[in-house]
């Protein structure tokens, strides 16, 4: 399981990662604000136990819980996330999920799972999980690793009842630069910009996405 190294507040030292960057709290936009396809009473459920590979145990209602947190993801082999608490400052990063020599390609998708998990419950429950929709990849390799973790991510989400949402590529590039064919430099300059300090375009990404759900409402405005 990974272990997070923090550069933000104290309480960034919660989340599993292997970077993080915070925003000004006068920045932060309340991930409550975005719609979604479950409805807003009580969500009534069995206290079912998920265990994961490290042998720890979560209620699956630890990850239901309204009001939680957005979750927005660049999926890839080194995944850049970002994460809206309820409350709090964004919190954003890097992780990676590559096997090493001596195991199977598998790996990858159960140690995302994992991290999943520890996000749910060190954010006390997501709300959604937004994520860069790819359609085209300049590899067979690359788009063989994304589709495991978008089926990875998708059946995680269906299995928890977590809201989830694709956004395509031009769609963030075009809401972060005004530019749909903007390049990695020009996204990673258009972060900086609204405070963020981003180690890669990985977490640019992420950040670009949490953004663009933020501030249209998960495309609604």
């Amino acid at each position: 399981m990974c272990r997070p190294h923090a550069t933000g507040p104290p309480d960034a030292a919660q989340f599993p990662q292997s970077r993080t960057t915070t925003e000004s709290s006068a920045k932060n936009r309340s991930a409550a604000a975005l719609t979604t396809t479950t409805p807003s009473t009580e969500i009534i459920m069995a206290e079912t136990i998920q265990t994961t590979a490290a042998g720890n145990a979560m209620p699956l209602s630890a990850a239901l819980r309204p009001g939680g947190a957005l979750l927005a993801l660049d999926l890839g082999t080194k995944t850049g996330w970002a994460v809206q608490p309820a409350t709090g400052p964004v919190q954003s990063g890097t992780q990676t999920f590559r096997p090493n020599r001596f195991e199977g390609g598998g790996m990858r998708y159960l140690r995302f799972t994992d991290w999943l998990v520890e996000i749910a419950m060190m954010t006390s429950g997501l709300h959604r999980v937004v994520f860069e929709e790819v359609r085209r990849h300049a590899g067979t390799d690359a788009a063989h690793a994304y589709g495991g973790f978008l089926a990875t991510l998708t059946g995680w989400c269906e299995q928890h009842e977590v809201p989830y949402q694709g956004v395509p590529v031009g769609t963030i590039k075009r809401h972060i630069t005004g530019k749909g064919n903007a390049d990695k430099a020009a996204v990673i300059a258009a972060i900086r910009v609204r405070g963020f300090n981003p180690v890669d375009d990985n977490e640019a990404d992420a950040l670009a996405i949490l953004l663009w759900a933020t501030e249209t409402q998960g495309g609604v405005r």
